[in-house]
């Protein structure tokens, strides 16, 4: 049996960084019901603690999720925690664009707010690797 596939990336700012990558991307944001937000409240199942505003909108603050515009892709879940990213990642994201147009993505995303870290090649293959606004690695492709 197969199994479906979700990646969570940790974050002291889940809403903020699910804004960024979305428009990295180019994929959206998740919406989040805010009626369902504000029963689960009323009903004693969460408390206003749990909840935030984000953009003009009751959102629960554990997190924020982003998902692709085609279909099969996974999901991508910022998660909220306390503590900041303190050392490099064991697991990152490629974002595979082709050679003819990797300067231009690192250029569209460096103006996003991303900063370069690295260089790489190995045989025919180049990369540059970017961190994101709160420090997570990721290479273009």
């Amino acid at each position: 049996m197969a199994f479906d596939l979700q990646v969570v990336v940790d974050s002291t700012a889940p809403h903020e960084l699910a804004d960024w990558w979305a428009e990295a991307l180019g994929w959206q944001v998740e919406p989040q019901d805010e009626a369902f937000i504000t029963r689960m409240v009323q009903a004693g199942a969460a408390s206003e603690a749990d909840t935030m505003r984000h953009r003009g909108a009751l959102v629960w603050a554990l997190g924020a999720a982003i998902t692709s515009p085609e279909p099969g892709r996974p999901r991508v879940l910022f998660q909220r925690v306390p503590e900041e990213k303190t050392v490099k990642n064991r697991l990152h994201l490629d974002v595979r664009v082709g050679p003819e147009r990797r300067e231009e993505e690192v250029t569209r995303l460096l103006s996003l707010g991303a900063t370069e870290l690295w260089r790489g090649a190995q045989g025919p293959m180049s990369w540059v690797t970017l961190a994101d606004p709160q420090g997570n690695e990721f290479c273009v492709a």
